[in-house]
């Protein structure tokens, strides 16, 4: 996916000195139809390069980090057009934001074939060192962005903190979990856990009945040039540009940054032939999200990778969507059958080893889809009833929701059993997709939880916008976990807490003694101006592979 980027330069590591810093921001008003296009020639419009997607930098390494842009050279090199020049892009990376004292810099070339994207992987820098960076083509400057690397393999570190998002559909609302990550300015990086983008075509998708700003294209991607149309009207997106601007991003994809319950052969919202092969839908996704993501993959056209911050912790980052077997029906006997797999062989193999293998304190998980068992069952009929008919869920006590682990239960037998058998502990999943928020034990058997063992433990971040259960049932938030929380933690007694209605984000504070989740709500998805408010707080203390509830933010 990656190859048809051009390699980029070697970049020169330089002593620091004193460079002019020049603006240019004239373009970016020109190319974005404001009050000074009408001002200059047609011609002179049509040249100037501008850099309307922001900036963005990812996968932190001790001694380095991906930076990325997007330039456009000419109006007609929109994203997904397959129009305008090959274009020269530079980059600057400085330990101040003046850049005075410069230690890198190089250049590469943008090019239609590589939709004008472009990736600088920086290399020779310090560790654990915040840094700023920028682009520069045909006289203009991108905005200025902060970066940080990962501390040294060996280091010993106090304290790390990461915002966690998921679940980001445009046509639902505005992007101000990001904004307000962004203001915090004391991360260390951000985890996407998946859901980026959304594939369905206007109005395609749930939002309360409202779209609150329409897709780019209108209808559902189906194409390369559809999903970089998607891709570049995100990126649009101020809130989204302020916190690429802010923090390293550490990305993982989930289905709809390829179409809904997405699998290795197909996916429940795509349809063979009418809408061309899957094979040919599916490297499309990869290659626009590979273009337009910072993301740095160890094994082509896959996310699943991993990254160390020093000897407090790791992060193992899955791809839950590329080796799948296909979903089964829910109440289907065949979701424990050990032909079946989520992960495919190599990438559990590779993920016990590295579980086994690992030095530090802590071993996080980035997980797109929920690993902890989600039933109803073993219930009575007065607690079952009303649960099941507000949602239109089966009323036979089986798992829910077979797109999660709960429909590929062999594979999560065999690592649980493996962190249990070779006392792997302090591992924390790390996951989004369902639109709730929870804090769970993760149990060797759900069934006799709690007297059965709890192999690790599980923060479940909510949706940044996509449609929780009450705006599903359209009624007041609060409404639906007023009633449905207590049925599911009766059900599920590894479910420690579960907010079924609200939006939001998370943001995971790790010192050597804990592991603590502080979970934070919008006031409003529709409002641009939505303002966030503290929820609630869990953690799981070094040892215990339990979560408990705290009641203060970290």
């Amino acid at each position: 996916m990656t190859s048809r980027l051009r390699s980029a330069k070697r970049p020169e590591i330089l002593a620091p000195r004193r460079r002019t810093v020049v603006k240019a921001a004239a373009a970016t008003a020109v190319l974005a139809g404001g009050p000074l296009a009408a001002a200059l020639p047609a011609r002179a419009a049509a040249e100037a390069t501008a850099f309307l997607h922001g900036v963005a930098s990812g996968d932190p390494l001790p001694d380095g980090v991906l930076l990325w842009t997007r330039v456009t050279p000419t109006t007609e090199a929109t994203p997904g057009s397959g129009l305008g020049p090959d274009t020269e892009v530079s980059w600057t990376v400085a330990l101040d934001k003046a850049f005075t004292n410069v230690v890198s810099k190089g250049s590469t070339t943008a090019t239609a074939a590589a939709d004008h994207t472009v990736k600088a992987d920086i290399r020779g820098l310090a560790p654990a060192t915040d840094y700023w960076f920028r682009f520069s083509s045909g006289g203009t400057d991108s905005p200025a962005a902060r970066t940080r690397t990962a501390p040294a393999a060996d280091a010993v570190v106090t304290g790390l903190r990461f915002g966690v998002v998921s679940c980001a559909n445009w046509e639902a609302g505005y992007f101000s979990s990001y904004r307000h990550l962004a203001a915090r300015g004391d991360l260390d990086a951000w985890l996407h856990l998946g859901d980026y983008i959304y594939e369905y075509g206007t109005g395609g998708y749930g939002t309360r009945g409202t779209v609150v700003r329409p897709h780019s294209p209108a209808h559902e991607i189906l194409t390369l040039a559809d999903y970089r149309v998607r891709h570049g009207r995100y990126k649009t997106d101020a809130d989204l540009q302020a916190l690429h601007a802010a923090a390293p991003v550490i990305a993982i994809w989930d289905d709809h940054e390829f179409a809904n319950d997405a699998w290795s052969g197909g996916a429940e919202n795509h349809t063979e032939g009418t809408e061309g092969t899957w094979s040919a839908r599916q490297a499309a996704a990869k290659q626009a999200y590979f273009e337009w993501m910072p993301v740095r993959p160890a094994i082509a056209g896959t996310t699943y990778r991993r990254l160390r911050f020093g000897r407090l912790a790791d992060l193992s980052l899955l791809d839950l969507r590329s080796f799948r077997s296909q979903q089964v029906a829910t109440g289907s006997g065949s979701v424990d059958d050990p032909d079946r797999t989520i992960t495919g062989r190599a990438q559990l193999d590779w993920l016990k080893a590295g579980l086994k293998a690992s030095d530090t304190t802590w071993r996080l998980v980035g997980n797109s889809v929920m690993i902890s068992p989600f039933v109803i069952g073993s219930l009575t009929a007065d607690l079952l009833k009303p649960l099941a008919e507000l949602l239109g869920l089966p009323k036979d006590g089986l798992g829910l929701i077979t797109d999660q682990w709960d429909g590929y239960t062999d594979d999560r037998r065999e690592l649980l059993a493996h962190l249990r058998s070779n006392t792997i502990r302090n591992t924390v999943f790390l996951t989004g997709d369902i639109h709730m928020a929870w804090a769970n034990d993760v149990p060797v058997d759900a069934g006799t939880y709690p007297l059965s063992a709890s192999a690790a433990t599980e923060f479940v971040v909510t949706s940044v916008t996509s449609d929780n259960l009450d705006d599903l049932v359209k009624v007041p938030e609060g409404t639906v976990t007023a009633l449905a929380a207590p049925i599911i933690r009766a059900a599920n007694r590894h479910v420690q807490w579960v907010d079924t209605d609200r939006h939001g984000y998370g943001v995971l504070d790790i010192t050597a003694d804990r592991a603590q989740m502080d979970y934070y709500v919008l006031s409003d998805r529709t409002d641009p101006n939505a303002t966030a408010r503290w929820e609630r707080s869990y953690r799981t203390r070094n040892g215990t592979q339990k979560v408990e509830r705290t009641y203060d933010r970290a």
